[in-house]
């Protein structure tokens, strides 16, 4: 069996989708694993790293895809990167199935058999494979730093000869994986933080992390689904939800948004108007911008 591990071509996109020990691993099972030449550059894996593992580098895409068995990618694949691949090969990456149809219908086309890492749920068992709650816990401690260099002024309270800079004001909207994360990184960084999330049964969670709970009467009632993830809500909840942040935002230096239902859009809580509201000088990090953003301007 032959796998092989493409250069992500996504705008921005620096991960690959095996390691080197990761690679060394297969190869050891006897699988003959192929990297296209560069593919982990952008996460600082050189090629000689794949070839000390075992691997084989490749010197172009369609060759990589031409004689590959199983194809590991971070990101979805573009029509092109489908058309390469062999009929009856097998795809793994984040495919965003549910959002993606005419994606699906042309790898069911081209007979690929895929999988979505996005699917796999967060149970004991399955744990070792939830990709997608690894990367969301990554992507809320960067939020928090981006934001940090981005913001005017300094996380922590300040006392200095010249008198007292008061701490920054973070709200986190979603406390799932990486909204608990951006919260706890605010608070190591000593931001005055509050979260927020239509789930009420989180807030035990986000209070244990040394955060306020934002408390807003939307009359939002069964938020949660059986598998503990949001729902998506009415038009109405989602209208009277946009309202009180667009109130509650103005007391805020950095906002940070991580709601996502899963298999829809991102709802839409930040509005352009609200955005006009904030503070001079304030920062929005919006981590729902892959599936549409929580920020009407994303």
């Amino acid at each position: 069996m032959r796998v092989a591990v493409p250069k992500e071509i996504a705008p921005h996109e620096h991960r690959v989708a095996l390691t080197p020990d990761a690679a060394a691993a297969l190869v050891k099972g006897g699988i003959e694993v192929l990297v296209e030449r560069g593919a982990g550059e952008g996460a600082f894996h050189r090629d000689a790293a794949y070839e000390a593992a075992g691997a084989r580098v490749v010197g172009d895409a369609a060759t990589l895809y031409g004689q590959a068995d199983v194809v590991l990618k971070v990101q979805k694949p573009t029509r092109d990167e489908v058309d390469r691949m062999r009929e009856g090969a097998v795809l793994v990456a984040f495919l965003q199935a549910l959002t993606s149809p005419e994606l699906v219908e042309h790898l069911a086309a081209r007979r690929i058999t895929s999988v979505g890492m996005e699917g796999i749920p967060r149970i004991s068992r399955a744990q070792k494979m939830d990709a997608l709650s690894s990367q969301a816990n990554l992507a809320g401690y960067k939020a928090v730093l981006l934001a940090a260099e981005s913001l005017p002024k300094f996380f922590p309270m300040l006392m200095t000869a010249a008198g007292t800079i008061f701490a920054a004001r973070v709200l986190v909207i979603g406390a799932g994986v990486a909204g608990l994360q951006a919260i706890a990184t605010a608070r190591r960084l000593g931001a005055q933080v509050w979260g927020y999330d239509v789930r009420a049964v989180v807030k035990e969670q986000v209070e244990s992390l040394g955060a306020k709970f934002l408390e807003l009467d939307a009359g939002i009632a069964a938020a949660e689904d059986t598998g503990g993830y949001a729902k998506s809500l009415s038009a109405e909840e989602t209208r009277r939800q946009q309202e009180l942040f667009a109130e509650k935002t103005k007391d805020f230096d950095v906002v940070i948004t991580t709601a996502l239902v899963p298999g829809k859009p991102a709802p839409r809580l930040v509005t352009k108007e609200t955005v006009a509201g904030m503070r001079p000088g304030s920062v929005i990090v919006d981590l729902a911008a892959e599936a549409g953003g929580n920020c009407e301007l994303t």
